[in-house]
């Protein structure tokens, strides 16, 4: 079985892998509809994402490599890390769902990720800058096509609206980590990396109490819930996940097709 890796405590390392942590562990929840989404074509348009949110995570951890020192690639990132040093939001880790579920979560993820990246456009890091000016293209069709779905599915049938409202119940208290701001997104801010995720919080509420608008749906009434996964401390589900992503580098060590 092959060994896990330790990384640095580095704050612009941290503030990386917040990112590449979240889009590659969307990217496997996202994969999990394969073969299962209500219509083939959304079967496919869910596994179009899935790979652009590998994309993006395997262009952030392999920055975030190399900024760490260690020799680290992407696919040891990824792969050979302990849950506790993983850095993706909670909300991301939460169990597949039904269809509603994705859709409000994608919408979320995706209007939060749009965001940062058009502001990770003018990092000081050309290489940050480099990868958010291609990334931030794809996060707005994923905006467009989980805020199309919200809208078909809110102005739906009675089970569809039920269904949307149930995921709201949900999904919407762990958005509050999002905007969460700590030492690692200050040190972010005052290098010029990356803005402090608290930052974009008033545009994130704004584009989302305009999908929700356009859904007929609204918001449940913001709670005192934190969860923490951007510190490393994560959900019950996300064990489950690593397992399984992680299975088959852990077994076979340095595999390659």
């Amino acid at each position: 079985m092959q060994a896990s890796i330790a990384i640095k405590d580095d704050s612009a390392v941290q503030y990386l892998l917040r990112i590449g942590d979240t889009a590659l562990v969307l990217a496997q929840r996202l994969g999990e509809w394969t073969g299962h989404a209500p219509v083939l074509e959304e079967d496919i348009a869910l596994a179009n994402m899935a790979l652009d949110l590998v994309g993006q995570a395997r262009a952030v951890l392999t920055r975030a490599g190399e900024l760490e020192g260690q020799g680290f690639d992407e696919d040891q990132l990824a792969f050979l890390r302990e849950e506790r040093d993983f850095r993706n939001v909670t909300l991301v880790e939460l169990p597949r769902g039904d269809f509603a579920v994705t859709v409000l979560r994608n919408a979320m993820v995706a209007t939060f990720l749009k965001l940062l990246w058009t502001r990770l456009q003018q990092s000081t890091d050309a290489e940050v800058a480099a990868i958010a000016g291609k990334a931030v293209k794809e996060a707005r069709y994923h905006q467009q096509h989980a805020a199309d779905w919200a809208v078909r599915l809110g102005q739906g049938t009675d089970e569809s609206r039920r269904r949307m409202d149930a995921a709201l119940g949900q999904l919407w208290r762990y958005a509050a980590e999002l905007f969460a701001a700590d030492a690692v997104d200050e040190a972010a801010a005052r290098s010029g990396l990356g803005p402090s995720w608290a930052e974009l919080k008033a545009p994130w509420e704004a584009e989302m109490a305009t999908i929700l608008s356009a859904a007929g749906l609204q918001a449940p009434a913001a709670g005192t819930f934190l969860s923490t996964g951007k510190r490393g401390v994560h959900s019950e589900h996300m064990g489950y996940i690593l397992a399984e992503m992680q299975h088959l580098q852990r077994a076979y060590p340095g595999g390659v097709w």
